[in-house]
């Protein structure tokens, strides 16, 4: 403790907050602090500063001590309290955002019955078409044009321009190697159910099952019912014309001969075809002396009946006679021939188109009658030179 005197009064500072006391203080009337009353001052005066520091000595708060636990008990109860009076006055202000929870039942499932299971059928393998690579070709002297090669190996023109990346005249020469690729095969078709045409035709023939009885011979069978004997051992599969007694015999009522006082029938006509689409040459295509066969290709139109087949109609519109060639294949090419090239040295422009036709009977001198059974495609056209083009001399 340190004790500082002034002039007038004497005082002292407390050691501890430097509270500044009277010289006989015993105690820091701020921080209580005790001082050491010192040995030479007399008891008198000791307990005249202790009443005096008593006398100006304010009053002390009550001290509160809380343990730990107490303490964090205490706010965790104030915490819960602020926030019921929060969420409270939420509810209060906006209801929305606390909607009332409704107790619904739980609704019972109905027993539903259970489907019989299925048998699934293993998939039938396909067999798939794998592609070969082409193989090398070397053009000979006597292969005379790309038409003829693709003749050849019963492929189509455009297959070797486009294997090899040629022109569209597809120029070749001798000694040139081509790439020539495999035809496309055909994949069978699915096995369906699908009865065959004659097993069909016998499915959709009207019959009437007889027995037969005693002294019934296929004859009067064959009279009684207007059906040919042939026509009743072939339907029921007879070697001979014997019948026996209680056998059964199946009648093709759809062989039963015309009605002689009836007039016969009208054939109903087919629906007729659409137009076939042409593929080879494209339109405009070029053909030079190289060139000795020139083949035309289209789409087919479906399976063709007995007595139809396709026209086709090659024409030369420069030439100045009418020069025409008009003829019946049932194939979908057709290989223009080598007499109907130019014999100058002008290109020569060749249309040609495809008829669908059916024959409907024979002329006087025996040759078929053709009529149309479908569409006419569209008209192409390419230009073909039969001899090569002379250079002008130089002056």
């Amino acid at each position: 403790m340190s004790i500082e005197t002034s002039s007038g009064s004497k005082t002292k500072v407390c050691p501890t907050c430097g509270t500044r006391l009277s010289e006989n203080a015993v105690r820091c009337l701020v921080c209580g602090t005790e001082f050491n009353i010192p040995a030479g001052q007399p008891k008198s005066a000791q307990k005249a500063a202790q009443r005096a520091e008593k006398s100006v000595q304010a009053a002390r708060l009550p001290q509160i001590t809380l343990s730990l636990p107490a303490a964090v008990g205490i706010l965790a109860v104030v915490i819960i309290v602020a926030a019921s009076i929060v969420y409270f006055t939420i509810r209060t202000n906006n209801p929305e955002a606390f909607p009332e929870t409704v107790e619904t039942g739980t609704p019972t499932e109905t027993p539903t019955a259970s489907p019989s299971p299925t048998v699934t059928l293993p998939p039938t393998d396909i067999p798939t078409v794998t592609p070969q690579p082409p193989f090398e070709y070397t053009v000979s002297a006597n292969d005379g044009s790309c038409s003829q090669i693709a003749f050849n190996f019963n492929i189509s023109v455009q297959s070797i321009i486009v294997t090899n990346n040629l022109a569209s005249s597809c120029p070749i020469s001798v000694g040139q190697v081509l790439l020539i690729p495999y035809p496309t095969a055909t994949p069978p078709p699915a096995a369906t159910s699908t009865p065959l045409p004659a097993q069909a035709t016998q499915n959709a023939c009207e019959t009437v099952q007889i027995t037969v009885q005693e002294n019934d011979t296929l004859s009067s069978i064959s009279l009684n019912y207007a059906v040919s004997m042939d026509a009743i051992k072939e339907f029921n599969g007879l070697t001979t014309n014997n019948v026996f007694l209680g056998q059964i015999i199946l009648i093709p009522l759809c062989e039963r001969a015309p009605d002689p006082n009836k007039p016969t029938p009208t054939a109903t006509l087919p629906p007729p075809y659409p137009a076939p689409n042409l593929l080879l040459p494209a339109d405009g295509a070029a053909f030079t002396l190289a060139n000795d066969v020139v083949t035309l290709q289209w789409a087919s139109v479906g399976v063709l009946r007995d007595g139809e087949a396709y026209q086709v109609i090659v024409e030369d519109v420069t030439a100045t006679q009418t020069r025409r060639i008009t003829d019946y294949v049932t194939d979908t090419k057709y290989i223009v021939p080598t007499s109907f090239r130019p014999n100058d040295n002008v290109a020569h422009v060749m249309r040609w188109w495809v008829i669908p036709v059916r024959q409907t009977g024979v002329d006087d001198e025996g040759q078929p009658v053709w009529s149309a059974s479908g569409a006419t495609s569209e008209r192409r056209v390419f230009t073909w030179v039969g001899v090569a083009v002379q250079g002008t001399p130089n002056p």
